[in-house]
């Protein structure tokens, strides 16, 4: 087999005679192919075809609460005993679901029966089809009970078993997606896998029925040949992923040269007129901002300098104008299904935000934009208006599907966002200065009267008639048009959108997952800390440390310093945990880490950074591959995880190796710990192919290698913190943008900086100028001259930002 995966397939002896492949126009799931065969699972090359092509009309009609659909009512599954509010979605199916767990593996290998996994979450829409298509479904369900042992998996509780079963559906498919749906050995060993499945044959596709029917016969059959042939894929998914990212501790990591081909691969990428650097679908994807910024702030005047911050500027422009932000609730969508920002996928995810959040602070510190800074507020707001517990924590996500109204029977995607044109004109009845609310507010979001989406992005028609409101043009655009001032055109819109937003609530709301993530908690913390710095914000800084109390008060164990993954909102509304609470993951870590030092740069008090230390060390001990360097994803101990896999792509979420660098390199900064800045070059040597080939899959971590190659610019303030020049030092640092600087203010060793003055000798020998605060710029402690005002500390950061 070699390093290549064999692929499984099943024959349809009602539709097919020849191989028939699909992929899915939706970018959420992928169709494993249907392959004839004449007895048994075979081998066969994966090619695919648009299955856009096909008329495939879902109905979208799904419920937040647990099902009770069908002839009666059901009793609920094992699942009703769980927390997660996607497996808690799925407590009264017919299907007698069983949680990841040693219950279900041993009943699997006790009646040597396959197991299906299901793998999703509780915001997923074709989750929420498949379940209505199938997993509602009686005649399904028989078949299932009856041949299968069938498992739940919330991919965000249980990001291993996501990541191990989806390379397998990736490696065999040529694609991935959510719902996963994969067959497997008694022993957790895959045997065939894909995504959404319709129910029955249609369309030229395989059903699930049918699925289940040839799978359950062959395994009757054949199961010691499908079995040893199990074991061969995971022999070789093992051997792929330890082949692919191994380093040798003399292995030498790559230079500038990885940046320069990093910004060459996205520059060939970008799309021009409405930004990004892919086509449609259009992710956000954050990495890339902080990757961009970094290259233009090496040399600001440079063509390629300005190359990257126009690039990036025009797309967080296109982006805050676009329909993927919602200009009236506030927050960001999960990506666009077009190429012009325009039509989003309404789901809102809180990693999305707090990326987001840090990506548009960088634009406002670098160009002092307010339109970047007030995209800042908008997403914050957003955050801790819908996605916040009353104790410090953040949700998950609101769903992209509700009820258009209340008694609906079906839920649509998108019904709490969008607007029909006459809707629009009734409730913006105001005017100002004999200017139409409803007009100006038409003209700018492009509000049409049949609506304003293109069918081609409305395959099922939920669209209709409807608006999503997003602004092709600018405010200098509008205002243009009705002759009047931008900032009456801002007091317009504003207006208009508060009646819109009291209008909205009056309508059912989505789905709120509220379960509290830890690593998605640790992105939104950065991004609160980072925008309660650069705008000089307490209410955010104190919102930052409310999550991080929270964190440290229910989501870690002061005793064995570990950190678990998730916590729960309760029925009465407190904070619960589940039986067995799961364990944290290299993501849980790496991304508090980074949003536990972002907090100690927004607030200067050391014993953030004594958290940092603990953690990082707890980090290293579980999850750190002293063979082949890296990170693993899971720790060791878990029976059920057969490969422990290293993340190695910045996607929708950074990945947790290249947050590692990043921490590991500022926390050897700051601590003076040389062993973490050695397991920093560890972790670059392990991905050094990957950088030197295609390193715009890691753009963080490219970001993180020129830190490596170059000492972080430090700045320390010596004076007291509450003295007012030494907050006017400190609001120029706000105004500079200086990636991986390194921030202190020192006011003693009793003071904010004491964890700092014990590892530092350097730190203990500066001091105040003719009694006056006092800023050093450094690096690696060599310092330039010591400055009392903050013109010639600006003029001192500028020299520095120039010597990167």
């Amino acid at each position: 087999m070699g390093y290549t995966c064999s692929i499984y397939a099943l024959k349809n002896q009602l539709l097919l005679k020849n191989c028939k492949h699909f992929y899915s126009v939706n970018s959420d799931f992928t169709v494993l192919p249907a392959l004839l065969s004449k007895n048994r699972l075979n081998s066969a090359n994966v090619s695919s075809v648009n299955y856009g092509d096909y008329s495939f009309n879902l109905i979208r009609n799904m419920s937040d609460q647990p099902s009770t659909s069908g002839a009666a009512a059901q009793q609920p599954n094992r699942l009703s005993l769980e927390k997660s509010p996607y497996l808690l979605q799925h407590a009264y199916n017919p299907v007698q679901w069983y949680p990841w767990g040693n219950e279900a593996f041993e009943k699997a290998k006790k009646e040597n029966k396959i197991i299906f996994l299901s793998v999703g979450y509780s915001t997923c829409h074709w989750c929420h089809v498949m379940e209505k298509e199938s997993f509602e479904n009686q005649s399904v369900a028989e078949i299932m009970n009856k041949n299968f042992i069938c498992i739940k998996v919330d991919r965000e509780e249980r990001p291993d078993v996501d990541k191990m079963y989806m390379s397998f559906v990736q490696r065999t498919t040529g694609g991935g997606g959510w719902p996963m749906s994969v067959f497997l050995t008694p022993d957790l060993e895959p045997l065939f896998g894909g995504t959404y499945f319709p129910p029955e044959d249609k369309y030229g596709r395989v059903g699930f029925k049918s699925i289940l029917t040839l799978i359950a016969k062959q395994w009757t059959e054949q199961h010691s040949v499908l079995s040893s042939e199990a074991k061969s894929s995971v022999s070789a998914l093992k051997r792929m992923s330890t082949f692919k990212l191994s380093a040798l501790p003399e292995a030498q990591i790559p230079g500038f040269e990885a940046a320069k081909k990093c910004l060459l691969q996205f520059s060939k990428s970008y799309e021009k007129e409405y930004g990004g650097f892919s086509t449609a679908p259009k992710f956000p994807q954050p990495s890339i901002f902080e990757f961009m910024f970094h290259i233009y702030s090496k040399d600001t005047t440079s063509e390629q300098g300005k190359e990257c911050l126009n690039m990036s500027l025009h797309t967080l422009r296109r982006m805050a104008y676009g329909g993927i932000h919602d200009h009236v609730n506030t927050g960001f969508a999960r990506y666009s299904v077009d190429g012009k920002w325009h039509v989003p996928h309404f789901e809102k995810m809180l990693y999305d935000q707090g990326q987001l959040a840090m990506a548009y602070t960088d634009a406002y510190v670098i160009t002092r934009d307010n339109f970047f800074s007030d995209i800042v507020m908008n997403i914050l707001n957003y955050v801790s208006r819908d996605l916040s517990h009353k104790l410090g924590g953040f949700y998950g996500a609101e769903d992209a599907d509700s009820y258009p109204y209340e008694g609906a029977l079906h839920k649509q995607e998108g019904a709490f966002c969008v607007w029909e044109y006459n809707e629009i004109n009734n409730l913006l009845d105001d005017k100002t200065d004999e200017i139409s609310h409803a007009e100006v507010f038409c003209y700018h979001y492009s509000v049409k009267k049949n609506g304003n989406v293109n069918p081609g992005n409305d395959p099922h028609g939920e669209l209709k008639n409807k608006n999503v409101l997003a602004a092709f043009g600018t405010y200098e655009d509008t205002a243009s048009k009705f002759k009047i001032p931008i900032s009456k055109l801002k007091e317009i819109l504003n207006k208009c959108h508060k009646v819109l937003y009291e209008e909205r609530q009056k309508r059912p709301k989505p789905h709120v997952d509220t379960k509290i993530v830890t690593s998605w908690n640790g992105l939104m913390l950065s991004g609160f800390a980072k925008a309660a710095f650069a705008l000089d914000n307490k209410q955010y800084a104190d919102r930052a440390v409310l999550a991080a109390n929270f964190i440290k008060k229910y989501l870690y164990d002061p005793k064995s310093k570990t950190v678990l993954r998730c916590c729960y909102r309760g029925e009465d509304g407190g904070i619960c945990q589940t039986g067995t609470p799961i364990s944290g993951f290299v993501d849980d870590y790496a991304f508090l880490i980074r949003g536990i030092l972002d907090l100690y740069e927004a607030t200067l008090d050391s014993a953030w950074l004594e958290w940092c230390e603990i953690l990082q060390d707890q980090q290293d001990k579980l999850f750190w591959d002293s063979t082949n360097f890296g990170f693993f994803t899971s720790p060791e101990g878990d029976a059920s995880i057969l490969i422990r896999e290293k993340e190695d792509q910045d996607g929708a979420e950074p990945c947790g190796n290249s947050v590692a660098v990043s921490n590991l390199i500022r926390l050897s900064a700051y601590l003076n710990r040389p062993d973490y800045r050695e397991k920093a070059r560890g972790t670059l040597a392990a991905f050094s192919e990957r950088l030197r080939e295609i390193p715009f899959a890691l753009p963080l971590m490219t970001s993180a290698l020129m830190h490596y190659g170059e000492s972080l610019p430090q700045v320390f303030i010596v004076g007291p913190s509450e003295d007012p020049n030494t907050k006017a030092l400190l609001d120029v640092v706000r105004s500079n943008y200086l990636p991986g600087r390194l921030l202190a203010i020192l006011d003693g060793p009793s003071g904010g900086a004491k964890v700092l003055y014990s590892k530092h000798e350097a730190i203990g020998r500066m001091t105040m100028i003719q009694g006056k605060p006092t800023a050093y710029v450094c690096r690696n402690f060599t310092c330039s001259l010591p400055v009392t005002d903050a013109e010639a500390l600006a003029n001192a950061l500028q020299v520095e930002a120039g010597m990167k």
